[in-house]
């Protein structure tokens, strides 16, 4: 499962604050020998480079520090991050993450800070500054006609403050500057130094006039005063950064959620004792005990004990499989109730939850080809704003207006152009995107899948394994009523004669008599022989059994129409038929199939409903292929296939339409890996994970509309913040630089610098909405559940760390209620004993249970099922009920009627 990235290092980026800066990074970083390929994320701070192969660990090194030195030229920090020769590739991920989030919250504490302190001064400057245009009361002290000059130095005073609490946008602005690469910071420091500077002046030539005595001449240069804007635009710009920060970290959210999953510490034995210690000193081989409310620290197999599991953090399943000897389970998952003893089989990074951070970490730092526009745009846009701001200023200058027109409009332009929005628009829709899917268990590899799934219009679906179960499982058994022996006794014949048989078929067989409840004691068999391609033979109990294919039905020469009626009934749905004889009578036809996955038609349905082609790909038989693609509702059909053949097809099908293939085996890879999205399902081979750009976790294939609605939702993301941040640019430039002046529309910078601020966290909260994403399909139980009293329930979880005997029990006795439920629902017909009732309010299994609680403890009611898909109550009693039924569904919490 685990990947190798030997190629790749990480470098954590310093002193990046828009889409310039980012662009600037990348293009001095490709510049460097030995790269081959640089991916540079602005909401993270890092960059990724992709070394040419062949290079040795020393050649890296080299590349690696002049990777740093180019970044330091460019005006920006680098540091690589090395590999730990003492940490796992998850712990390294913990530890980046958690110096990450450390990092992101010293920037929204240290915003906070600036934009207080800055606010401090701010607001008086500006109360100052603007009162005697609105009549605001000041002290006589500051009235600007008694007092001029005092009013001015105390402006001076209040703005100077402001630009030291922000001089990070003036070192940076102009160390980019002199770097000839302007990002973000120089539009804001040039802005307010050229008000400020404007404003030095304007004083000065305040207190030459008053020396001469020329009051007006000192009025006339108090009104060039611009301190109130340079101080306003830092303190506006810097409220738009806090939020800013504050909504960048909520963006990274998901792999910390994921880190906080990680457990710290594991319970083992050791002698026989129990051990507590740290994870990273757990073996594959050790067994580790974990209990109620306990996290699974490994992946492993249980070997003792039983529990009940919520593995939704990993899954997105919200309800908890129980899980007993022999069940696999996945480290991070939460015990809700029992114990278990589980034998570890992977740690660190081979687990499943270290393969989910490292997929999630590279879809983060990889790019979408659709970003591609707005680096373009970014790597020219501070210049072009730069050009535009000097040019306004001089068509002003041409046009006679005043000198402070004209530097109004030009700082107007500068700080209201947004070069982060553009940076921010795809990164914060990807990584929240790849984020909430991880959550929902879809994996997606990288950024450009994201995008490429958007377009997908087929569907390639592998039949076995995906659409399938991938293993046979007894579908009918017709048995001759005629003869002297029962279904059971049949049955527990072919148990017993199935049971030293390795075959597929054979153990179906066995698993099927198990769950009828026929006990299959190996002592009974006398003889045993098998004959590949036709069957098998065994002496039970002085009776010769055999069971196989047509040949032992030929060889009996006792064909009958009954018979072959049978056998060309199951064959034509894709069913095996095996024919058992006892003594040479034939006794009984077993059917046997590859049955469909319970949300298969369901998937194939919503697919086709948005328009997409599905087709099915498998290397059965024609006939087999042709009855599951009926009734699934699949139209295109391809069967008997080789991996190659696969591979084939799927490549004439992209030659006109963008193909999704769907697998799970080691057959798909080659075709995973040809499509334009290749998605396997999770419990699949690791080959086919690998070949894969897309894992679902749930192993279920409904999720495949799920994972198409994520990308679209997506993208949709993405494009509607590139929108916002070019029309934003492309409207906002032209009003500040005073080309609607003639109509009345002007902006002052300090409107100017709000907008701004406001332009890119609206890029980073309309990302933020992915996180409310939700399938647009949901996964459909099937129509009828087991129903069981509460008290029941709480019962059964006794159980949970009996013997595995008492819990195969227990679930075979489950599912034979559950067969009886489909049989009773199923064959129901209204008359004197039995009645149907409408049940509103039911949501959950939980809600059946109660619901049923509540009517199996009415006097004479003999049996009661609650479907929940349709919200019926289906009962049977013996006419002796005196209560009202539907009066005991309300006082249960739900809202009974009789059925339209």
């Amino acid at each position: 499962m685990k990947n190798a990235h030997s190629e790749k290092q990480v470098f954590d980026i310093s002193g990046m604050s828009c889409a310039a800066c980012s662009a600037r990074v990348d293009a001095c970083t490709r510049e460097v020998l030995g790269v081959e390929d640089v991916s540079v994320n602005l909401l993270k701070n890092n960059m990724e480079v992709r070394y040419e192969s062949g290079l040795s660990d020393a050649q890296k090194l080299q590349a690696q520090a002049r990777i740093e030195e180019a970044v330091s030229k460019a005006g920006y920090g680098a540091k690589g991050r090395q590999a730990s020769t003492t940490m796992s590739q998850q712990q390294s991920a913990a530890a980046a993450q958690s110096a990450s989030l450390e990092n992101a919250n010293k920037a929204v504490k240290d915003l906070l800070m600036r934009l207080v302190w800055s606010a401090i001064f701010s607001i008086p400057l500006f109360y100052i500054a603007m009162g005697h245009m609105f009549s605001w009361p000041l002290p006589e002290l500051l009235h600007a006609h008694s007092f001029l000059m005092v009013n001015a130095l105390v402006q001076f005073l209040l703005a100077t403050p402001v630009l030291i609490i922000n001089k990070k946008f003036f070192v940076s602005g102009f160390k980019s500057l002199v770097a000839k690469a302007p990002n973000m910071d120089s539009l804001v420091a040039l802005g307010s130094a050229a008000s400020f500077g404007y404003s030095i002046v304007g004083l000065f030539q305040m207190a030459y006039s008053l020396g001469l005595g020329d009051a007006h001449a000192s009025m006339r240069a108090f009104e060039k005063l611009y301190f109130d804007s340079a101080a306003m635009i830092l303190t506006l710009i810097t409220l738009g950064k806090y939020f800013e920060a504050r909504a960048k970290r909520n963006a990274t959210s998901a792999l910390t959620s994921l880190l906080d999953l990680t457990a710290r510490e594991a319970t083992i034995l050791r002698d026989g004792n129990e051990v507590e210690v740290s994870i990273d000193q757990v073996y594959v081989g050790d067994v580790v005990v974990v209990r109620t409310g306990m996290r699974i620290p490994v992946d492993g197999v249980v070997v003792r004990g039983s529990a009940s599991v919520d593995e939704s953090a990993l899954t997105g399943e919200s309800i908890p499989v129980d899980k007993r000897e022999e069940d696999a389970v996945v480290g991070s998952s939460l015990v809700v109730s029992g114990w278990a003893h589980i034998q570890t089989q992977h740690v660190g990074d081979d687990t499943v939850l270290g393969e989910i951070m490292r997929l999630l970490d590279d879809a983060t730092n990889s790019k979408a080809p659709i970003q591609n526009l707005a680096d373009k745009i970014s790597s020219i846009f501070v210049p072009v704003v730069i050009g535009i701001a000097l040019f306004t200023a001089g068509i002003w200058i041409v046009l006679s207006a005043p000198f402070s027109t004209a530097l109004n409009h030009a700082i107007s332009v500068l700080v209201i152009s947004c070069p982060c929005a553009l940076g921010l628009a795809t990164p914060t829709a990807v990584m929240v995107g790849t984020g909430r899917g991880a959550k929902s268990g879809l994996l997606i590899k990288s950024a450009e899948i994201l995008q490429t799934a958007q377009d997908v219009d087929v569907v390639v679906f592998d039949k076995t394994g995906t659409l399938t179960h991938g293993a046979p499982e007894v579908v009918a058994l017709e048995y001759m009523p005629e003869l002297k022996y029962s279904r059971d006794e049949i049955l527990r014949y072919a148990a017993l004669a199935e049971h030293n048989s390795e075959h597929p078929l054979a153990q179906a067989i066995v698993s099927y008599a198990k769950e009828q409840g026929i006990h299959v004691d190996a002592s009974h068999i006398e003889e045993f022989s098998q004959d590949i391609g036709i069957g098998i033979q065994a002496r039970i109990d002085g009776h010769m059994v055999r069971i196989g294919n047509e040949r032992i039905f030929d060889a009996l020469g006792k064909s009958n129409n009954r018979t072959l009626r049978i056998v060309q009934e199951h064959s034509e749905k894709g069913e095996t038929p095996l024919f058992v004889t006892v003594d040479d009578d034939l006794c009984a036809v077993i059917c046997l199939a590859d049955t469909i996955k319970s949300t298969s038609k369901q998937a194939v349905a919503e697919l086709m409903g948005n328009g997409i082609r599905v087709a099915m790909l498998t290397g059965d038989n024609a006939q087999t292929a042709s009855a599951i693609a009926h009734e699934l509702g699949i139209g295109e059909v391809h069967a008997g296939l080789l991996p190659q053949d696969k591979f084939k097809i799927v490549e004439e099908y992209m030659k006109v339409s963008k193909v999704a293939m769907v697998g799970d085996g080691i057959n798909d890879a080659p075709a995973l890996a040809k499509a334009h999205v290749g998605i396997a399902l999770g419990a699949g081979t690791d080959v086919a994970l690998e070949s894969a750009d897309i894992v679902l976790m749930r192993n279920d294939v409904l999720d495949v509309a799920h994972v198409l609605d994520l990308s679209r939702a997506t993208m949709r993301t993405i494009k509607e913040n590139l929108f916002w941040a070019l029309i934003y640019n492309v409207l906002c430039i032209p009003i500040a630089a005073g080309m609607f002046s003639f109509v009345g529309l002007n902006l002052n910078p300090m409107i100017a610098a709000f907008a701004m601020s406001l332009s890119s966290v609206f890029v980073v909260l309309n990302a933020l909405r992915l996180r409310l994403w939700k399938p647009n399909v949901w996964h459909k139980s099937d129509s009828i559940q087991l129903c069981v009293p509460l008290k029941e329930v709480a019962s059964a979880s006794a159980h949970l760390g009996s013997s595995r005997d008492e819990d195969n029990s227990l679930a075979d006795s489950g599912e034979s209620a559950h067969e009886d439920n489909n049989a009773f629902v199923k064959a129901f017909t209204e008359d004197a004993s039995h009645m149907r009732i409408k049940v509103d309010g039911l949501h959950c299994q939980k809600c059946v249970a109660r619901a049923t609680e509540a009517l199996v403890h009415v006097p004479g009611v003999t049996k009661a099922v609650v479907v929940l898909d349709e919200g019926m109550a289906y009962i049977e009693h013996d006419n002796s009920v005196q209560e009202d039924v539907m009066q005991v569904i309300d006082d249960a919490g739900y809202s009974a009627s009789l059925p339209q």
